[in-house]
């Protein structure tokens, strides 16, 4: 059994990491109610006294979380310690290795040079000693996965900073990470720089980044809640874990949640069996053809927003409409009208590989795939459904729709630095190179271009492009 480490950065990805780490122990105490510390548990949770082996205590989801011997494979980072103290007082507190977390009380003020540089080089050494010792628990370890935010100072810069450590320390372990996009009307005045600084390191050091973005997050849970059924969880609402402003002046839990269920639907294959389980490197295996073009549009089907607010059950031919629908996508996105280069569809619960075929077929027809790639797709099915649905479907889609999201990020950034505005936030900032500036810029410029020529290919078909005219 292989086993993977959860690296929590700033306080998005500590709030999105709770909400993981809660669906994670719902799921084992559903489908392992005799408490035995098995193989698929030891995936993400690691028991730490023998004398426990046999049963461990873990939540029965009444809001009382009995944990005993177990310890969640997480290293957890904040540079403002607020969010990570009130989850370490919560009822998931006792899950978590006290040795593993690293704070600081001041942040990182909104500005990527400050946490990759500032305390990027001060925590150094105190980070490299923690994923040593996690990863020293681990008999076959075969990932990383990094949650953080891309618009903030310490979910962009220290979480860069860990991803370049990983590369430098873990080289053949693979190095996942979901990054969340501020939103167009997103109120940190830098974000536009640190989300390109921040680009330039995922482009250039991680195997496979899942982008998601606030405002699909946001589009979603207003849905859910339009039509879902409200309920709890073990996380008490309103405190710091689950608000996105301190203080609780504004609730992103639901949005958490479904980042987390991401997650949790893609691990799946390593936490429970399957027929036809899809392993993490087959992911990126199968799913990206060019080093830097890593990035998977992922939608989910059904959405969650809370252990007990969703969407009723989905029909199964309904789930595979929604994979590739833009309602259901976490980005601003529709993959429908862009190239796909690969698409991975892992199902859960009691699917029949006929079913997903005919499916396939029955989709192929609006979807446009590259000519060289038109049988691109990787089906897993896990045969445990997620908790309280028959069954689900995460969509992963490598498809040249991400450079919509690319261009908006690029426009933004030219309007502040065609201006210099708050450069000097960041010159000040020592170790930090302003050339770097320009070069992150380049990065993102070519990434977009190579997304763009591909897309070309589908325009050339489709009649979009001019031909030239022989007089």
């Amino acid at each position: 059994m292989t086993q993977s480490i959860l690296i929590q950065v700033g306080q998005c990805g500590n709030q999105i990491g709770c909400r993981f780490w809660d669906l994670a122990l719902r799921e084992h105490a559903q489908y392992n109610k005799a408490g035995v510390f098995d193989g698929p548990m030891s995936s993400f949770f690691r028991n730490v006294d023998t004398r426990y082996a046999n049963p461990v205590e873990i939540p029965l989801g009444d809001g009382r979380a009995k944990i005993r011997a177990l310890k969640a494979r997480a290293v957890l980072v904040d540079m403002e310690q607020g969010v990570v103290g009130e989850l370490m007082r919560g009822p998931l507190g006792e899950v978590f290795d006290h040795q593993q977390l690293i704070t600081d009380v001041s942040g990182s003020g909104n500005n990527w040079a400050v946490g990759n540089r500032t305390y990027g080089s001060l925590y150094r050494d105190q980070i490299t000693e923690s994923l040593r010792k996690a990863a020293e628990h681990c008999d076959c370890l075969q990932s990383f996965f990094i949650i953080h935010s891309m618009g903030g100072g310490t979910g962009s810069g220290v979480g860069t900073r860990i991803l370049e450590l990983l590369q430098d320390h873990y080289p053949e372990v693979y190095r996942f990470t979901t990054a969340v996009f501020p939103s167009a009307d997103d109120d940190v005045v830098t974000s536009p720089y640190n989300s390109v600084l921040a680009l330039h390191e995922l482009t250039e050091r991680a195997d496979c980044v899942l982008p998601v973005d606030n405002q699909a997050l946001m589009d979603i849970c207003h849905k859910v809640t339009k039509t879902g059924r409200p309920g709890g969880g073990l996380v008490k609402a309103g405190s710091e874990i689950t608000s996105g402003a301190r203080g609780g002046e504004k609730p992103f839990d639901s949005m958490n949640n479904i980042v987390a269920n991401l997650l949790i639907n893609l691990t799946s294959a390593s936490r429970f069996e399957g027929s036809l389980n899809v392993d993490l490197n087959e992911i990126t295996m199968n799913l990206v053809p060019y080093p830097r073009l890593h990035y998977l549009v992922s939608a989910l089907s059904p959405l969650y927003v809370s252990p007990d607010l969703r969407l009723p059950p989905r029909k199964l031919d309904q789930m595979f409409t929604d994979a590739f629908s833009k309602e259901f996508q976490l980005l601003k996105v529709d993959p429908k009208h862009s190239l796909y280069l690969a698409c991975a569809l892992l199902l859960r619960g009691n699917v029949n590989m006929s079913d997903i075929r005919r499916n396939i077929e029955r989709l192929r027809p609006s979807l446009h795939f590259v000519h060289w790639n038109q049988q691109g797709w990787k089906t897993g099915l896990c045969s445990v459904p997620p908790s309280g649905q028959p069954y689900s479907l995460l969509s992963l889609a490598n498809n040249t729709c991400f450079r919509h999201t690319l261009t908006d990020i690029q426009d933004h950034f030219n309007k502040l630095y065609k201006r210099k505005a708050h450069l000097h936030h960041y010159s000040r900032v020592d170790g930090m190179e302003m050339g770097l500036f320009g070069e992150s810029m380049e990065s993102l410029s070519s990434l977009v271009e190579e997304y763009s020529s591909l897309q070309a290919t589908l325009n050339q078909l489709q009649g979009d492009t001019p031909r030239l005219r022989i007089m």
